[in-house]
C-alpha cells in the first residue's frame, strides 16, 4: 500500500476527478479521466514529484537501463542529421529522466553529427527540472548549451529529427465497445458511494468512423461486448507535435502491435493496464495519480498517421532488429572495453539482453520511422515487419 502522504496526494486527485464528473453531468470519457490521472497540474502521475523511472520507480524504460539504447539510436539518426546540415534540430518528445538526451548528445558529438540545438518537449515541470539538473551535471558545457526546453511544438518551419520513446502509449486514449452492432464510448461515472465506475455512452461520429475504419481491415467485424482502445486523434496529434517539420525524419519506439494483432478476438478487454512499483494492475481507477496508465500502440494507425501527414514511410521492425541492425553489438563491445571491471561488463551484457530478448523488450517493443527529403539509410533493413501492417 502507498504511504500516508501518497494516499493523501491521491485523494486530492480523486476529489478533482469526482468534481469533473459531477460538473460534466455525471460522466466523463475515459480519455479525459486518463488525461487528468496522468497530467493534472501538480497532481497527475507525470505532473507530480514522485520517482517514476528506473529500478527505484514504477517501471524501467530502455534509456534507463544504460547507455546502449541511446547510443545505438544516435547511430541510426546521425546520417539524417548529417544530410540536413548544420541547422538541423533534434526534438525529443517527453525525455524521461534525461538519460536518453545525455547519451545521445555525447554519441552524436563523436559521430560529428551534432544538431544545432536539442529540444525537449516535456509537459511535466517536475521532469523538466530533473532533466535540467541531470544534463547540466553530466554534459560538458558545449553540449549543455545546445539543450532547450519547449512549452509546445516548433511552430515555425524547421529541419531535423523528431524522436519519441514510449510516448504514444501514454496518450489519453478513448475506449470503445459494441452493443447491438453500434459503437459506444467508455465513460467514467460515480456510484452511490462516490467510487469510479464504467458507463458506456453512444460514441460520437469521429470515434464511430474510426472504429468502422479499423473494422474494415480485420478478418471479421467486432462482436458485441468487444472492448478496446482507439486513438482516433492520433493523426492530429502527430501533425501537431511535428509542427513545422519540413525536411527530416521521425522515429517512434513503443510497445504495441500491427492492427491485425492488436484487435484479435481473444484481446476482448483491450490493452489498457496500470503500472506501479514494477507491478502491472488491471484497475485503472485505483490510486489515481500514483500509477501509470498505458495502452499499446496500433502501429498500423501510426503508419497511416505518418504518411497522412505527408511523410514517406521509412520502415517498421522490432526493437531488437532495429538495435542490432544499427550497431548494438559494436556499441556493446566498445562499452565493455571501457568498463572498469567484470561487474560493469556483466551489467552491459544484461542491458543488451534486456533490450533484445523476445521475452524482455526485444519483440514487445517496435520501431517505426518516417522521412521527408532525407534517407534513413540501413536503419530498418534488419527484420522488416511492414508486411504485417
Amino acid at each position: 500500500m502507498p504511504d500516508a502522504d501518497a494516499l493523501a496526494h491521491s485523494e486530492h486527485l480523486r476529489k478533482l476527478l469526482q468534481e469533473q464528473i459531477i460538473a460534466a453531468g455525471g460522466a466523463i470519457p475515459f480519455s479525459r479521466f486518463m488525461e487528468l490521472a496522468l497530467y493534472a497540474p501538480g497532481l497527475g502521475y507525470y505532473s507530480a514529484g514522485s520517482h517514476k523511472f528506473g529500478m527505484g520507480g514504477d517501471f524501467v524504460t530502455a534509456p534507463e537501463l544504460g547507455p546502449l539504447f541511446a547510443a545505438t539510436v544516435a547511430d541510426a539518426i546521425a546520417p539524417v542529421l548529417q544530410q540536413l546540415g548544420q541547422d538541423a534540430v533534434m526534438l525529443e518528445l517527453g525525455g524521461g529522466s534525461g538519460a536518453f538526451a545525455e547519451v545521445a548528445l555525447k554519441r552524436l558529438l563523436a559521430l560529428d553529427a551534432l544538431p544545432s540545438r536539442y529540444a525537449l518537449l516535456e509537459p511535466s515541470a517536475d521532469l523538466r527540472e530533473r532533466q535540467r539538473e541531470r544534463l547540466q551535471k553530466r554534459l560538458p558545457p558545449l553540449l549543455f548549451e545546445l539543450v532547450e526546453w519547449l512549452d509546445g511544438p516548433i511552430a515555425h518551419e524547421w529541419n531535423g529529427v523528431l524522436f519519441a520513446n514510449e510516448v504514444i502509449d501514454a496518450l489519453p486514449t478513448p475506449r470503445f465497445t459494441l452493443r447491438d452492432g453500434e459503437v459506444f464510448e467508455e465513460h467514467v461515472a460515480l456510484d452511490g458511494e462516490g467510487r469510479f465506475v464504467r458507463r458506456d455512452r453512444p460514441a460520437d461520429s469521429l470515434l464511430s468512423a474510426a472504429v468502422r475504419h479499423v473494422e474494415r481491415g480485420l478478418d471479421a467485424p467486432f462482436v458485441d461486448g468487444y472492448r478496446s482502445e482507439l486513438l482516433a486523434q492520433l493523426p492530429y496529434w502527430l501533425q501537431a507535435v511535428a509542427g513545422g517539420l519540413r525536411s527530416g525524419a521521425m522515429l517512434f519506439v513503443d510497445y504495441g502491435h500491427a492492427r491485425g494483432e492488436y484487435y484479435q478476438p481473444q484481446r476482448s478487454e483491450g490493452t489498457l493496464r496500470a503500472f506501479r512499483s514494477h507491478h502491472v494492475g488491471d484497475d485503472p481507477y485505483a490510486f489515481p495519480g500514483l500509477q501509470d496508465l498505458t495502452a499499446s500502440v496500433d502501429f498500423t494507425a501510426l503508419a497511416e498517421a505518418g504518411t497522412g501527414a505527408g511523410f514517406d514511410f521509412a520502415g517498421y521492425c522490432s526493437q531488437a532488429s532495429f538495435l542490432v541492425g544499427n550497431g548494438l553489438m559494436q556499441r556493446l563491445a566498445e562499452a565493455e572495453e571501457r568498463a572498469k571491471d567484470d561487474t560493469a561488463k556483466l551489467r552491459l551484457r544484461q542491458e543488451a539482453k534486456q533490450l533484445t530478448l523476445p521475452e524482455a523488450m526485444g519483440e514487445r517493443f517496435q520501431a517505426m520511422g518516417f522521412s521527408r527529403d532525407v534517407e534513413f539509410g540501413t536503419a530498418f533493413l534488419a527484420g522488416d515487419l511492414s508486411h504485417r501492417l
